[in-house]
This record gives C-alpha cells, sequence and structure tokens, in this order.
C-alpha cells in the first residue's frame, strides 16, 4: 500500500510508513453519496440474486418447483404462472434424479412445450469444499450471461471437514455458495429439507445448524398437507419483502402457480374459507349473519367460528362478533 501523507492514517517518515488496515473502508458520507444498481431478480419479487435457500418436507413438491423456476428462468417465460423473467443460462444440479427420471419430470412439467437450450443439467457435483465450488464457477466462467444455479439438494454438496462440528460445516458449505452468488452476481438456489417437528418461526424448521439460514440471503420454506394441491410459500430475507403466498400443484403437469389474496384463504376447509372470505369483506359479522348470507348452518357456522377463533384465523370482537385477524401475509390490519 503506497503511503499518502495526507491521509488521516499516515504516521510519518519512519518505519510505521503505511495506512490503517481499513484505508479503503467506507466513510458514511462517501456510502450515502454512492448509487448502487438494484438488485437483479431471477425470479422478480421471490428470487433476488444472492443465495436464496428453498426448504420444505420430504415429497412436499419443492424440487418440481425449483425444475419450474429453473425452466421459467432458462426460457424466459413466465414462473409460478405470472411473473416473468429474463431469459439466460440456468445450471440444474438435480443430485437425487437420474438422467431418465429427470426427463420424464422434465416432459411432465412441460406438456408439450418446447424445452429450453439454457437449462444445463448435471446429475453429479462433488462436495463445494472439495471441488464443487470450483466447478459451478467453471461453468459461470463459460456462461457470462447466467441467472441462475439451482443445487437440489444442499445435503449432497454440504460435505464435512474433520475435527469441525455442525455448524461450521453448514455455514463453511453454504457460505462457498454465497461467495458464488456474490462473486458471479446471479441467484443460487439450495433445495432443502425441514424438520419433522414445526415450529411457529419457520426458519426454525430449517435441517440442520443456524448456519444456513445465517448464511443465505433469502429463506423459502413449501408447506402443502397431504393429498391437498394447495401450499403456502413463507419468504424472509434480506432484499425480498417478508411474505407467504398462496400455491397450486397442478396434479397432471405438477406445475406450482401463484393463487390470489391471502394465503390463509387457500389453506384451510372450504367451510372456514367461506367463512373467513364474508367476515373480511364485511369488517366482522356474527355467525347468524354468517349463515344468513352465505346459506352454512348455522350450527356448524357457530362451531366453526369457534375453532377458528381457537386456531388464530378468527378474532372475537363483541357482542359475539367475529373479525379477520391482521393480515399475517403483509402484516396489514384485516
Amino acid at each position: 500500500m503506497t503511503a499518502n501523507p495526507t491521509h488521516p492514517g499516515y504516521r510519518g517518515e519512519d518505519n510505521v510508513r503505511m495506512l490503517h488496515p481499513f484505508a479503503d473502508a467506507w466513510t458514511a458520507d462517501r456510502l450515502l453519496e454512492t448509487e448502487f444498481p438494484e438488485p437483479a431478480w431471477a425470479i422478480p419479487g421471490i428470487v433476488p440474486e444472492g443465495l436464496s435457500v428453498l426448504a420444505g418436507a420430504p415429497k412436499v413438491g419443492k424440487s418440481w418447483l425449483a425444475l419450474c423456476w429453473a425452466l421459467s428462468v432458462a426460457a424466459g417465460g413466465l414462473a409460478l404462472g405470472s411473473l416473468q423473467c429474463d431469459a439466460g443460462p440456468v445450471l440444474y444440479l438435480a443430485l437425487e434424479d437420474n438422467p431418465r427420471r429427470l426427463q420424464r419430470r422434465i416432459r411432465t412439467v412441460l406438456d408439450g412445450a418446447p424445452a429450453p437450450s439454457g437449462l444445463h443439467l448435471a446429475t453429479d457435483c462433488p462436495a463445494l469444499g472439495a471441488g464443487g465450488s470450483d466447478d459451478i464457477a467453471g461453468w459461470l466462467d463459460y456462461f457470462t450471461d447466467a441467472r441462475m444455479v439451482v443445487i437440489d439438494v444442499f445435503a449432497k454438496v454440504r460435505g464435512q471437514v474433520a475435527g469441525s462440528n455442525a455448524y461450521a460445516d453448514d455455514y463453511r458449505a453454504t457460505g462457498l455458495a454465497k461467495t458464488i452468488a456474490d462473486r458471479y452476481e446471479v441467484a443460487v438456489v439450495l433445495v432443502h429439507h425441514i424438520r419433522k417437528m414445526g415450529s411457529e418461526d419457520f426458519l426454525e424448521e430449517l435441517s440442520g445448524t443456524n448456519g444456513i439460514a445465517g448464511a443465505a440471503d433469502t429463506v423459502h420454506v413449501l408447506r402443502r398437507e397431504r393429498y391437498e394441491a394447495d401450499g403456502t410459500l413463507a419468504t424472509t430475507g434480506r432484499d425480498v419483502e417478508e411474505t407467504k403466498r398462496a400455491l397450486h400443484q397442478d396434479p397432471t403437469t405438477q406445475a406450482w402457480t401463484l393463487l390470489d389474496g391471502p394465503a390463509l384463504d387457500h389453506t384451510v376447509h372450504e367451510t372456514s374459507a367461506t367463512i373467513l372470505r364474508y367476515v373480511r369483506a364485511h369488517q366482522g359479522a356474527s355467525p347468524k349473519e354468517i349463515s344468513d348470507a352465505t346459506g352454512l348452518d348455522i350450527g356448524n357456522t357457530r362451531k366453526t367460528c369457534g375453532r377458528m377463533e381457537n386456531r388464530g384465523h378468527l378474532v372475537r370482537v363483541a357482542d359475539g362478533r367475529y373479525a379477520a385477524p391482521p393480515d399475517h401475509e403483509t402484516g396489514a390490519p384485516p
């Protein structure tokens, strides 16, 4: 480093002629005067550049969702049925599949549409710390306009260092993936599992240690009840709005699409959904008012309202009337 006599860190002409170790650090005024470009989005509003984790229970549909994302970005099509993506090469590491199964999955999702040439598929990759990150970087060096890398699943590339603990291994592996994302300004998506035991905070459901969520820029948790087509995608992160979206998985193509309205409306049973929609539209109502307006049986309406109150889906306000709780998806009042 060249000494600068006018710099406040300069210490004179003797053997300490050097700047302080953080001479290149930002000053607050210079930082606020600098104009930075907005983050690039692989999928607008959902998957920004940087490291994302997409987690869910086994067989919930997270690999189908990741594949849908990859196909949409590679083709420059509509992700989730409504979000226009800019086209660019995508590397999809399908590490739990073989070529035959992967072919069948892609044909199922495309449902006769042409396959994008920009989607590059591999079924094997070393652990990130054992050459995997170098391989991914080499692909990104070649495809300089790449937009996304999907690693399905994280456990296959996590690796383990002798003498380290689980937190260190988790943070090291996710850190390597984040370094790739930041260096090449692309979206890197790690497909991951959640614990069997649920939690009120969906970040606590991620399998493994807190090192995974700590290193990630964005975390998505996909939930879907068995034998149900509708699910939710809970999202939080540094550059995304914290929200919960309702999704539908087509039983024929397995493709996921966004549903309109609050997620809760799509994930409760039909009677509860009817009550919730009516209460939300009328700023509260009694069971009798709901029954008279919707045609639901009055006894069933009273019981369902009580159950919904216990679950936090309704709140009792006054004189036996119920109102919708604050919108969990946006934090807005009902």
